[in-house]
């Protein structure tokens, strides 16, 4: 018979039970729950006021991950030194007009992407809305997106907008990333590229307008095209031509568009597609349209001048910034692709995939007013650019290397700019000299000294060893 169990340990172990018991149903409840949660569809956000992502009020001064602390390492035992995210983000993008919000991430893609896979970086406003949408159906690949919400009356109004239409299409989850800029200045298009590329997740970025559709397979053509790697790997940038109808209300429907090359062949020889903006060849010639139609490998580009304005594909570390100062239309992206061309990035254009505009209406009095400023700002760019990298080519011993081949080919256009750069190289070469002649004062001087103590060691040597014998004898 056995002894009979405690009525302490009886009661203990019937509440254990009983816990256990309860423990299991309640996990089975969350855990069902929690599977019932996941399978409901994301829910449309459309704030009345500015909202964040999925959350109550949108207060755009503290949104709670506009909050974070940007922490760097310092050495062991020492504190981590932590910089508010504002605050680093003001000092990335300082030379813009401020203050300015940047929200990186407000939306961000659910996919992980192959880092050599081609980011799309490009810009927008509330306008391009349903022309964003289509870009994204297009490529379904990754897309960094800035999204300029003005802060004014209709800032909430806008900012509604932009839920509506990240909801409206599935693949806006999947792919696209997108960072909010809240502030009152238009058109700073030069800062929103830089923060679409900066916020970009891949290696390789392509700087695209919105309304330009891609009409062509980009990323299996460049995994397919061993040359093409080859150059952007080498830190180059790859070309994409650009085409646009000749009437307009045929470039309207991007699902018309012809999706290889011998169909926009046949286009471009009846006379309906034409090279984009043939009106201003300096903007797209250089391309070379000829040798493009005639070849089936990648080519270099041997005719840049200073207003081309391709769409390329580059590697998102090592080419320069575009400028921020730029504000408004005209010059600020050739002035991006100026700067890149003459810090030692050639471009080559790639000879099945191209680009064509989809037609929509320009505001020709804004765009006039504008680019007569930034045509007079561009000018002085080219200067300063030309004569900061030749000081930074000089410094770094490649002035006489491959590297400085496109500055000098193209700054040598602006005037007096041989003349100034030979003086300055002629100034550099006597500092040289002179700071040669002072090290091998310093070094005779040094050599004088060490003979003088060798000299005295000697002596002092050679009397130790008199005393020595004096001693003996």
């Amino acid at each position: 018979m056995r002894p009979p169990v405690p009525t302490a340990v009886s009661v203990s172990l019937r509440y254990a039970g009983i816990a256990y018991l309860a423990g299991s149903v309640l996990f089975t409840i969350y855990y069902f729950v929690g599977q019932y949660r996941n399978s409901l569809p994301v829910p449309v956000v459309k704030p009345k006021v500015m909202t964040e992502p999925g959350m109550g009020t949108f207060d755009v001064e503290n949104i709670f991950y506009s909050q974070q602390v940007m922490t760097w390492q310092t050495p062991r035992g020492f504190p981590e030194h932590g910089i508010k995210e504002d605050a680093v983000l003001s000092k990335i993008f300082s030379s813009t007009m401020q203050p300015s919000k940047v929200l990186p991430y407000y939306f961000k893609a659910i996919r992980q992407f192959d880092p050599e896979s081609v980011t799309i970086t490009t810009l927008i406003t509330f306008d391009r809305y349903p022309i964003f949408s289509k870009l994204v159906t297009n490529y379904q690949g990754p897309i960094s997106v800035t999204i300029h919400i003005s802060d004014d009356e209709l800032r909430d109004e806008n900012l509604s907008k932009l839920h509506d239409m990240y909801n409206s299409n599935p693949y806006m989850r999947e792919f696209v990333d997108v960072h909010v800029i809240v502030d009152k200045f238009d058109r700073q298009f030069n800062m929103w590229r830089n923060v679409a590329r900066f916020f970009a997740r891949s290696n390789y970025f392509m700087m695209l307008d919105v309304d330009f559709h891609i009409c062509t397979n980009l990323q299996r053509h460049l995994s397919l095209d061993a040359r093409a790697r080859e150059v952007m790997r080498a830190g180059n940038a790859v070309v994409l031509p650009a085409f646009e109808y000749v009437e307009q209300e045929d470039g309207v429907d991007s699902a018309t568009f012809p999706k290889n090359k011998g169909s926009l062949r046949q286009l471009f020889d009846q006379k309906r597609i034409t090279t984009f903006h043939d009106f201003f060849p300096k903007g797209h010639n250089a391309t070379n349209y000829e040798t493009w139609f005639s070849t089936d490998s990648i080519y270099k580009v041997t005719a840049y001048q200073h207003s081309y304005e391709p769409y390329v594909v580059l590697h998102k570390e090592g080419a320069p910034w575009c400028d921020e100062r730029f504000i408004g239309y005209g010059a600020n992206k050739a002035a991006c692709l100026f700067e890149i061309y003459i810090s030692g990035i050639d471009y080559y254009v790639l000879p099945h995939d191209f680009v064509i505009h989809q037609s929509h209406p320009y505001k020709e009095e804004t765009r006039k007013q504008e680019r007569k400023y930034n045509r007079k700002l561009y000018q002085n760019f080219q200067e300063e650019a030309c004569f900061r990298y030749s000081k930074e080519f000089l410094n770094a011993h490649v002035w006489d290397t491959d590297k400085s081949h496109n500055l000098k080919e193209q700054c040598s256009k602006i005037r007096g700019f041989n003349q100034v750069m030979q003086l300055f190289i002629e100034d550099m070469q006597a500092e040289q000299e002179e700071d040669r002649e002072k090290d091998e004062k310093e070094k005779d001087a040094k050599r004088q000294i060490l003979s003088e103590q060798e000299q005295q060691d000697q002596e002092s040597k050679e009397n130790k060893e008199g005393l020595v014998e004096k001693e003996k004898g």
